[in-house]
């Protein structure tokens, strides 16, 4: 199973509408996959919410795609509480995980994607090669949520194609 991770805690945000574009491209390609928007985790500590997270959508995958905005040059905090806050050995060891960065800027989030990295290297995950950093974003999708640049859509399309084969 692959989880997607839309790595804010903003309603509404732009993360969620890309987040969004994944799922429904990896249903396309039949697989099993689950989207968790982060908007509901208000809360830094263990509970109960948490645990039904952990249950339902981070032991069972064995894929992670996390969509990160850039907030102040990195990642959102709330994205660091998730995994903080989590049992790495079940949520996390040995997984695979893809990485996408968003931003108004013409970065796409790159120090926000690096960040990750390092970070889920800590937890032993393998981090795919094909980073991809979504920059402009407001340019890039409608208000809908649909992309509207093909060059992007194809740039995403190849990303995932590969991630389900890695």
């Amino acid at each position: 199973m692959i989880t997607i991770i839309s790595g804010t805690n903003r309603e509404n945000s732009r993360t969620l509408q890309v987040g969004r574009h994944y799922y429904h491209y990896l249903l396309e390609k039949q697989q099993q996959v689950m989207l968790l928007s982060l908007e509901s985790l208000k809360e830094t500590g263990r509970n109960d919410y948490l645990l039904h997270i952990e249950k339902e959508l981070l032991i069972p995958a064995d894929k992670f795609i996390f969509i990160m905005p850039e907030y102040n040059g990195s990642f959102p905090g709330i994205l660091k509480i998730l995994l903080d806050q989590t049992d790495i050995r079940t949520c996390w060891w040995h997984k695979k995980a893809l990485l996408v960065g968003l931003a108004e800027g013409r970065g796409g989030n790159l120090r926000g994607i690096e960040h990750m990295t390092s970070i889920l290297h800590y937890l032993k995950m393998n981090v795919y090669y094909n980073k991809l950093p979504l920059s402009r974003i407001s340019e890039e999708i409608n208000k809908e949520g649909a992309f509207l640049n093909a060059s992007t859509r194809r740039a995403i399309e190849e990303q995932l194609d590969g991630f389900i084969a890695y």
